[in-house]
């Protein structure tokens, strides 16, 4: 068997004992290329397995390709026609992303709450701001926490959420189990619902069909004026007009964001200059441990593949997920 690893922003490397275990799974006849994405060309075409990131150029090259494993939580990327309507396993890190992601959206919106980039901002001036900064500050016990996709990083806002006595309430399309701090999932219909109720929103949804520019104008009036949106998945989720002049108008309260409609986000963009908004640049995916959780599900993976065997963190083609 022919592996073929694509280093890339979230997988920068492979340790070597995990990458002897890789090889000893290709088999006594097998092959593991570690090859940059600009030179991948030259090593997909026998490949049999690739982990890391396969764009249309490189798919058109793998002529023997039987499974993919991103080395990325979204995989809106690989969703073009070619891939779509071939026989190609993809496997993602769904589920291993989201407790990372969930400390990140907290700092986020704990920025807002608590006025901390409003002091950053400031520096030693703050001082001279304090009644105005005190007035604004807000405390989330007993507030309502709304989550639209209780996949693995809307369980992971749920549990810090319920940590800081926050009621959360949730959305999803699929029938997910419902946790004990969230008793209840809705269906999508039951989505204007939810943000009308929700003192802040949070956005833990894939990118796909259903999803992009979910959050419309009509999705901001639907909110509360003083609500706070949250993040940390997808930007195009966000409808980019839409949110910049619910922001401008007080349709909502603010946004905290890790993720923009566009990517890198314009410097001339409002959303850079709005007191009501605190962004940082798609880094909420960085965490000590995302090589390794990465690297352990591809050798369980691996060692399935060679058995026949059931893969974790399968993505279904049809529902993009």
């Amino acid at each position: 068997m022919k592996i073929v690893i694509i280093p890339g922003l979230t997988l920068p490397e492979v340790p070597e004992t995990d990458l002897n275990t890789i090889r000893s799974l290709a088999g006594p006849n097998g092959e593991v290329i570690i090859t940059p994405h600009h030179e991948a060309i030259q090593h997909v075409g026998d490949a049999e397995v690739i982990l890391g990131l396969v764009n249309e150029k490189l798919f058109s090259a793998a002529t023997q390709l039987k499974w993919v494993q991103s080395i990325s939580s979204g995989v809106d990327m690989f969703f073009y026609p070619k891939f779509l309507d071939s026989d190609v396993v993809l496997t993602s890190e769904k589920g291993l992303v989201g407790e990372h992601l969930a400390d990140h959206g907290f700092g986020l919106l704990l920025m807002l709450t608590r006025q901390l980039a409003t002091a950053l901002r400031y520096g030693a001036d703050s001082w001279n701001h304090r009644p105005e900064m005190r007035f604004q500050e807000l405390e989330l016990t007993g507030s309502v926490f709304g989550i639209i996709g209780l996949g693995g990083t809307g369980r992971a806002m749920a549990r810090r959420a319920a940590a800081f006595g926050m009621k959360c309430i949730a959305v999803d399309r699929d029938p997910v189990t419902p946790m004990p701090e969230v008793p209840e999932v809705w269906s999508p219909d039951k989505l204007g619902k939810l943000l009308a109720l929700a003192d802040v929103v949070s956005v833990c949804c894939p990118l796909t069909s259903e999803t992009r520019d979910l959050l419309d104008q009509n999705a901001f009036a639907a909110m509360k004026d003083n609500a706070l949106l949250v993040n940390v998945t997808r930007g195009e989720v966000m409808h980019e007009a839409s949110l910049i002049n619910a922001l401008n108008n007080g349709q909502i309260g603010g946004a905290a964001l890790d993720v923009a409609p566009r990517e890198p986000l314009p410097a001339d963009s409002p959303l850079w200059r709005m007191p009501n908004v605190v962004m940082t640049p798609h880094t909420a995916g960085a965490s000590q441990f995302r090589v390794q959780r990465n690297i352990d599900r591809f050798i369980h993976n691996l060692e399935a593949y060679t058995k026949g065997e059931k893969l974790e963190g399968v993505i279904d083609k049809e529902t993009g997920y």
